[in-house]
Formats: C-alpha cells, sequence, structure tokens
C-alpha cells in the first residue's frame, strides 16, 4: 500500500496539504446535544411522508445501507428501527465556525470548501504533515467532542482522495477519525488501483463511458493514448490526465469565492396549484433574499424565477434591469411578472419553486418603485433586518403572511 501511518522525512521541496473532513458531521452534532443517540442508527432529515431526504446518517444506519441523498421512504424501508432526527442548521453552522476557527489557528492558508471540509497548507510548518494532522484532529477531538479525518499529501486533489479511501478503509466500527498520509513522489502509484469515479471531474455519466472503453481503474486513464480521450474530453483532456497521474498544483486559496448570485428555492412537501400560496411564496423569498444581499452589502440587476412542475419538468426565467437593486419589494415586483408570464400560459401543481438575483455589484443600491432614492425605505428594510436577525425569521411578518402560512 501506498499509504502509511509511520512518520517518516519529508521531501523539502513537496507541498504539505491537508484535507480535513468531519466524520457525519450532523449526526456527530446531533449526538453532542442527545447522547442517547451514540451506537444507534439514526438519520438526519426530513419526513419519509413529505418527501424528505437523508442529509447525514449515522455509521450504524451506513451499515445497514443507509445513506446520504437517499429518500427517508427507502431509508426506513432499508432500516425499520431508523430513528429520524430534524436537524438544526443554526447548530451546524455554529460547530463549523468553531472547527474552522482552529484550522485558521494553525494556518491563515485554510480554504474551507463546505460547512463541514476544508484544505490547510502547512508547508511552513517544520513539523512533520502528518503529526501536524494528529495534532489538529486530537485538538478538534478533545476541544469541540467531533470526530474528523484528515488526508495528508502534496497536493490538493490527492490529499481529498487519502482522505476518502481513509475513511473507507476504517475499521472503527464508528466515525473513522482516520489519518491518511501519501508520501511525496507515490501519488500515481496509489491511485493507479482506485476506481476511476473517485478522479475529480469523472461524474457517473462519463465513468460508464470510460468503463466501456475498458478503463475502470485511474492508472488505465493515465496510460490510455490521449488522441483517443479527446473524443471524451475534449480540452479537458490534459487536465484530466494530469489528475490521474495525481499532479495538482492548485494553491490553497483562503479568500472565499465571490458569490454569483443569491438564491432561495423551496420545495413543497405536497404539489402547489393555489396562485395566492405561490405569490406568497415568491413575497417571502424575496425578503429573505433582500435582506442577504444587504448583509453582505451587495446589489444585483438579475432577477430569476424558478418553477418546476409535479412531472419535475423545470422552467427559468429571469429579466435583466437597468440598474441593480437589493430592495425586497423591487425584487418581488420583477419575480411577480415573471410568474405572471409563466402562469398565464400554464398553470400547473408546483412542487418547487425558487426566486435568485445575479450580476452583482459590491454597493447596496436600494431604490422605490418609481426609481427614486428612498432613505425612509432604507432605515425601514435596516430596522426590518435587525429585528429579524435578532429574533429569527418569524420574529417580524407581513400581515399577509398570517393568512395562509405555508412555511
Amino acid at each position: 500500500m501506498f499509504y502509511e501511518f509511520d512518520i517518516i522525512e519529508h521531501m523539502d521541496s513537496a507541498r504539505k496539504i491537508l484535507h480535513m473532513d468531519l466524520d457525519a458531521f450532523f449526526c456527530a452534532v446531533e449526538e453532542l446535544f442527545d447522547p442517547t443517540l451514540k451506537g444507534k442508527p439514526f438519520a438526519v432529515g426530513g419526513d419519509p411522508g413529505y418527501r424528505g431526504v437523508v442529509s447525514s446518517c449515522s455509521y450504524p444506519a451506513r451499515r445497514l445501507g443507509v445513506h446520504s441523498a437517499m429518500p427517508m421512504s427507502k431509508a426506513v424501508r432499508i432500516c425499520p428501527g431508523l430513528l429520524i432526527v430534524h436537524g438544526s442548521h443554526q447548530k451546524y453552522s455554529e460547530k463549523s465556525h468553531e472547527v474552522m476557527a482552529i484550522l485558521r489557528n494553525w494556518t491563515p492558508l485554510m480554504e474551507q470548501i463546505s460547512i463541514d471540509e476544508a484544505f490547510l497548507d502547512v508547508s511552513d510548518l517544520l513539523a512533520d504533515p502528518r503529526q501536524i494532522a494528529l495534532d489538529i484532529q486530537k485538538e478538534i477531538n478533545t476541544r469541540l467532542l467531533l470526530p474528523c479525518s484528515f488526508g495528508v499529501a502534496a497536493n490538493k486533489l490527492v490529499a481529498k482522495i487519502a482522505n476518502t479511501i481513509g475513511k473507507k478503509n476504517s475499521k472503527s466500527g464508528n466515525y473513522p477519525n482516520a489519518v491518511t498520509r501519501i508520501l511525496p513522489g507515490t501519488e500515481a502509484a496509489f491511485l493507479a488501483p482506485l476506481p476511476v469515479g473517485e478522479l475529480w471531474g469523472v461524474g457517473d455519466r462519463t465513468e460508464k463511458v470510460l468503463r466501456d472503453l475498458g478503463i475502470s481503474r485511474i492508472g488505465q486513464l493515465a496510460a490510455y493514448p490521449e488522441d483517443r480521450l479527446q473524443k471524451i474530453f475534449g480540452k479537458h483532456t490534459n487536465s484530466i490526465r494530469l489528475r490521474a497521474m495525481g499532479q495538482d498544483d492548485r494553491p490553497v486559496d483562503p479568500e472565499p469565492q465571490e458569490a454569483k448570485s443569491v438564491s432561495q428555492e423551496y420545495t413543497f412537501t405536497k404539489d402547489v396549484d393555489d396562485e395566492v400560496l405561490l405569490r406568497k411564496t415568491i413575497l417571502r423569498q424575496s425578503d429573505q433574499i433582500g435582506s442577504r444581499l444587504r448583509k453582505y452589502g451587495l446589489s444585483g440587476n438579475t432577477v430569476r424565477l424558478k418553477l418546476r412542475w409535479d412531472d419535475f419538468t423545470t422552467l427559468s426565467r429571469q429579466i435583466k434591469l437597468d440598474q441593480r437593486i437589493c430592495q425586497n419589494d423591487l425584487i418581488n415586483a420583477h419575480a411577480q411578472n415573471l410568474f405572471s408570464e409563466i402562469w398565464r400560459k400554464e398553470a400547473r401543481p408546483v412542487r418547487l419553486i425558487g426566486v435568485g438575483i445575479s450580476g452583482f455589484s459590491e454597493e447596496a443600491v436600494q431604490l422605490s418603485l418609481f426609481q427614486e432614492s428612498s432613505e425612509k425605505t432604507d432605515r425601514l428594510l435596516r430596522a426590518v433586518d435587525e429585528i429579524r436577525t435578532r429574533y429569527g425569521e418569524k420574529g417580524l411578518k407581513r400581515g399577509i403572511e398570517l393568512e395562509a402560512e405555508e412555511f
């Protein structure tokens, strides 16, 4: 095997990259608040009768065949004794912030890629990279009582795959809490026997095409004639071949990626053909988007509406404005107009509805419906944002929302 757990002298020229992944994060957090869940098969997600899906599941549940993104109705059929926990994203967000704060104390070169994952570049630290990972793991384990696993390698690609493989190979029976290191110079050999689907850039469809060509392992992909791969990957052929050989020179980027859009979507528990309720949903989503835009000092000039019918057909309509906006009423007015255009032509039961805004400027612009500056409206919106921040979304509602509330 090309991953090992012995401390060795590392090559001076190799970077030291860590990939941290919190093990079954949502479940681990729920166990902190309810220790009786420990050792039991349970899943975090929605109810099985209302199109709920599994957001996360405990390792005892995984051993019985339950997995993330599985419909909850299927999960309870597979595991009749499955306990269902309705998660709290506020709790998860708070714990995630605590974990990321620990990581930043080790190095400013920390790139968070999701609520429970991050890359660290610890090349400037003198200690062995595996020992650094063990020390960070111990700090997260003892201070926050959360399990986490690490992949250690000379680049991001291999560090992440190492972590995935290390967790799969864990024999702990519960949370892996693994640390898996790939030695510099052994990247290609480590990747070669792995299924080609483990490689970034190879999705389910591409994996099927490759398997039809007799390519089932990453090493086979690396050795396949480049001219024949061109027909599959086109302009991405060279980057895919480099990945298959374990080469990745991307830096750990501590700066968050600039947001390209802000959106709010809602999937109804039952298909809805009530126009009034749909319009109220759009109104609420517009309020939420406006609040988020002002929080980050953003404004956008493109408003988008998304509808998904009961047969999963999805429609998307958008309008580009002459000026950028972040005011709730303006976002709502344009989204409602887009809805009217669709609804007049075809009124059908709706499964999902969403509102979004893009085309950002970092300078927030708030305009009235008559395109005039409104200091009074600005003050009102700031007051509403403050109330909802302090007391939650239900701390302040429009009168129309109280008539027939869906949320």
